[in-house]
């Protein structure tokens, strides 16, 4: 029974949306303000970075769309916001890698958490497919290279004929579009059932263990 429905009225959407989310994360657990004393650790902070440099990531490949496929060659803002998305994507995998490994050795899936555990890795499977393609987006030399060596494997695995990375108009709709949904559709719901089910504590920390 929903709350409007207890309370005698009749449900709306915007009322089992509500419920909807309540029951998702329960009321005071979106945005917290208090934490576990055990949070105030260094390896608790890669997770909120790998997020940040993503938005980076994200809002500076949203103005090299706008410009099209080749302007940051010729246009010295072209190559700053370029720089920009390189380097947040290389922050955004050294943050998530390190992430990643404190999480493992803290095993990270304790206390109902496996599936946020899953949806962490395949996070990192995704970035690692959004950045090749990424790689070969990039109209150069480089990109022609990389893709030249990566033909041969792809085609042995028996993807080549859906995946052609000697194709870059298709490479680049793969980076722009497809890849980006659903890595970020990945991140949402790690997020949600990070607010759900709230940080995993330290192996020798008590859940309850807060200051």
């Amino acid at each position: 029974m929903t709350a409007t429905e207890a309370e005698g009225g009749t449900p709306t959407w915007t009322s089992r949306t509500r419920d909807r989310v309540s029951r998702t994360v329960p009321p005071g657990q979106w945005l917290p303000d208090r934490q576990p004393a055990y949070v105030s650790s260094w390896i608790y902070v890669f997770g909120v970075v790998s997020l940040a440099s993503l938005v980076v990531v994200i809002a500076t490949g949203v103005v090299l769309a706008m410009g099209g496929v080749n302007w940051w060659h010729v246009s010295s803002v072209g190559h700053f916001v370029n720089s920009l998305h390189l380097w947040s994507v290389e922050l955004f995998f050294a943050f998530m890698v390190i992430h990643l490994w404190g999480k493992f050795w803290m095993a990270a899936w304790r206390g109902n958490r496996q599936l946020t555990w899953m949806t962490g890795v395949l996070a990192f499977v995704g970035s690692i497919g959004t950045a090749f393609t990424g790689y070969l987006s990039q109209s150069n030399f480089d990109s022609q290279w990389i893709a030249g060596q990566a033909k041969d494997g792809l085609n042995a695995v028996g993807v080549g004929a859906y995946f052609n990375v000697l194709n870059p108009g298709q490479m680049l709709l793969w980076h722009v579009a497809l890849l980006p949904l659903v890595l970020g559709a990945i991140v949402v719901i790690h997020v949600v059932l990070v607010r759900r089910h709230g940080v995993v504590p330290p192996i020798d920390a008590e859940e309850g263990d807060a200051q």
